[in-house]
């Protein structure tokens, strides 16, 4: 901070923001470069997104960030959908950062798209990582599947926590974030949500299966963005890679980087 209680924005800041009842480990690599929010996927931490911002290099200023009990965060009462979207701001307020580029992978792909509708004069654009396809693959039988599977792994989680492999919530807690996203994915609520974007949006989109799906059943919900194109014109998709969702990240930080400079440069175009 500065004497004057400003964030210094010429270094590497690594600290804690206090945000209601938690507060969450935040890096900002500082500079005077378009400042670019990264936004993790569900149980990930801000680590993941090493490649990505090696690819983009020093000229943009890289900010990262934990969620609520993951990484390094401290745990909360509250893991709401809605809760991680404020939290986006919660940050950006703290460093001091009024307008950035938005950039999600997986679950963090839908807090970017509500972040970015909510924020058309703040969001610079939004690059969304194999994630926010607005597409119906929640029932019944899926919700009880979800709880089920997180009860069954429930014995062995407190074991993994000191690893930092999975956050610092019980398995109903993790079974109903994933259950959120599923209601939060169907057409009817996501699709709005893009259909009123009206800054830049590129899709990086993975192939092949995510953990969880089976045979084609990723491909398939992907198809959807095909409508979201046809609607909204800011909305495109960047690329199609290789990869699978576990490991865009890592293999494929080049294309989703130059997203990130093509939704950069239509973003300085608009204002």
């Amino acid at each position: 901070m500065t004497k004057h209680g400003k964030p210094r924005t010429d270094s590497t800041w690594t600290g804690m923001v206090p945000v209601d009842d938690t507060a969450l480990a935040v890096t900002d690599s500082g500079g005077s470069g378009i400042p670019v929010i990264y936004l993790n996927g569900q149980f990930a931490t801000q680590g993941y997104w090493r490649r990505v911002i090696a690819e983009l290099g020093t000229r943009w200023r890289h900010i990262t960030y934990d969620g609520r009990a993951r990484g390094k965060s401290k745990p909360s009462a509250d893991y709401s959908f809605d809760t991680a979207v404020r939290d986006v701001d919660a940050v950006l307020a703290a460093r001091g950062v009024d307008r950035a580029l938005v950039v999600g992978w997986s679950y963090g792909a839908f807090v970017a798209a509500h972040w970015a509708g909510r924020n058309p004069g703040r969001a610079m654009g939004a690059v969304m990582v194999d994630g926010a396809f607005p597409y119906d693959w929640l029932d019944e039988a899926m919700e009880r599947h979800i709880r089920k599977l997180f009860g069954r792994m429930g014995w062995f989680m407190p074991l993994l926590r000191p690893t930092g492999l999975v956050p610092r919530m019980n398995a109903a807690q993790m079974a109903t974030i994933n259950i959120e996203l599923g209601r939060i994915s169907r057409e009817r609520e996501l699709g709005p949500v893009l259909d009123d974007i009206t800054v830049p949006v590129r899709y990086v989109v993975a192939s092949g299966a995510s953990f969880g799906s089976k045979g084609d059943g990723q491909e398939r919900i992907r198809t959807s963005l095909e409508a979201v194109t046809g609607r909204n014109p800011n909305i495109r998709v960047s690329a199609k890679v290789a990869s699978n969702h576990g490991a865009i990240l890592r293999k494929d930080a080049p294309a989703i980087a130059k997203a990130v400079r093509e939704v950069a440069s239509l973003g300085r175009e608009g204002h």
